[in-house]
């Protein structure tokens, strides 16, 4: 379980990379850092009518041969002659996670910093040149770490999916389903990988081990190679307004902001990240309890519904944002929530009259969040 992991590049350029262990997980099944959004929306996203029509249309369009030629003539493929850092990475991550075909790497010309992992019958990882020119060793194992994750959750294939439907959209219009239908299928494909990437930011956790090193990632990702200055407490503290602050109509805006987006809001990112490193469940896995992959066979497919909805109606009820407050009042029949509809988007602001009852205005610590 504590096996060594550490590399000793020679010439590389690379040789300042501490050396210290790192647990790997044998047989470890996705479950164990899935987030239960990303199940729930992956199966949402099944069900949603037409989907398995452009499904199939695309798996016979985008045929598996063509994706990895486009990248091996137009890209550098990580190996040990090219780009041997990462292919370490990539190797021990790999290994960390116990998946045993290791997916080839290619670094792409892009000086946006970016990474995917994409394929329809075997994944494929891609990162840019933005991103490994913006990210020290430590910050890059958490982000291939990441990528391996979503090749062992089986992410690559809905990802393509998405990819295509989004950049190739103007070409799809021979798929026998209206440009509506096309709509809610890319909208529904966003909100699931939107939430996949909540658990691969854990997959990449448990492969670099290091908090510090993720959140580092994720501040470059928002602001760039300027890390002295900032900070992580101020970053998370961010994240903290983006919920709670400002009044319903944010909460709506804050819904129309984040639909066009593949990737969640990177404060988003860092605060659900934190918040499941200092959970049981995190501490269970790196002590080596976690769901295995020969136990999958055997998963209650009503048993992660349940888990799910209880995450949902937990992320409901501590949530300091007003529309989930909103939801939270009319659960549970507050008093006089007619009158603040009433009033308006105002009202879920406003402070109450003083014969109005403030428990609702609080979050779960006490804390006000109007």
């Amino acid at each position: 379980m504590g096996e060594d992991m550490s590399e000793g590049h020679e010439h590389t350029g690379h040789e300042n990379v501490p050396s210290r262990q790192r647990r790997r997980f044998p047989g470890i099944s996705s479950r164990a850092y899935e987030h239960p959004a990303d199940r729930s929306a992956l199966v949402a996203l099944r069900k949603l009518s037409g989907f398995d029509t452009v499904f199939k249309a695309l798996s016979g369009l985008l045929p598996e041969r063509s994706l990895r030629l486009l990248f091996l003539s137009d890209s550098v493929r990580v190996s040990d002659q090219q780009f041997a850092h990462l292919n370490d990475m990539l190797r021990d991550a790999c290994y960390i996670l116990d998946l045993e075909k290791v997916p080839p790497m290619y670094v792409n010309q892009d000086p946006v910093p970016n990474a995917m992992c994409i394929g329809l019958d075997e994944p494929i990882i891609v990162v840019t040149t933005g991103l490994v020119e913006l990210l020290d060793e430590e910050e890059m194992r958490a982000v291939v770490g990441h990528e391996v994750g979503h090749a062992l959750s089986g992410h690559s294939v809905y990802r393509t999916i998405l990819l295509f439907l989004t950049s190739l959209a103007v070409r799809v219009a021979w798929i026998p389903l209206g440009n509506i239908a096309i709509m809610a299928i890319v909208t529904a494909l966003r909100e699931w990988f939107r939430k996949s990437e909540l658990s691969a930011d854990r997959a990449g956790l448990l492969v670099g081990q290091d908090l510090q090193s993720s959140m580092r990632g994720l501040m470059k990702l928002a602001g760039g190679h300027h890390l002295h200055e900032m900070n992580v407490d101020a970053f998370l503290k961010q994240a903290e307004e983006y919920e709670a602050g400002g009044d319903l109509r944010d909460s709506v805006l804050k819904i129309l902001n984040v639909l066009p987006r593949s990737h969640p809001f990177t404060t988003v990112r860092a605060a659900e990240l934190k918040k499941w490193a200092e959970s049981r469940d995190y501490q269970r896995i790196m002590d080596g309890h976690y769901p295995r992959r020969d136990e999958d066979k055997d998963t209650s497919v009503t048993d992660s519904f349940r888990e799910s909805a209880s995450h949902y109606a937990t992320h409901v009820k501590s949530s300091k944002d007003p529309l989930m407050k909103l939801v939270t009042d009319i659960a549970g029949g507050a008093g006089d929530l007619g009158g603040r509809v009433r009033r308006g988007f105002g009202g879920f602001t406003s402070a109450p009259p003083n014969d109005e009852p403030r428990r609702d205005d609080t979050g779960g610590d006490g804390t006000a969040t109007s």
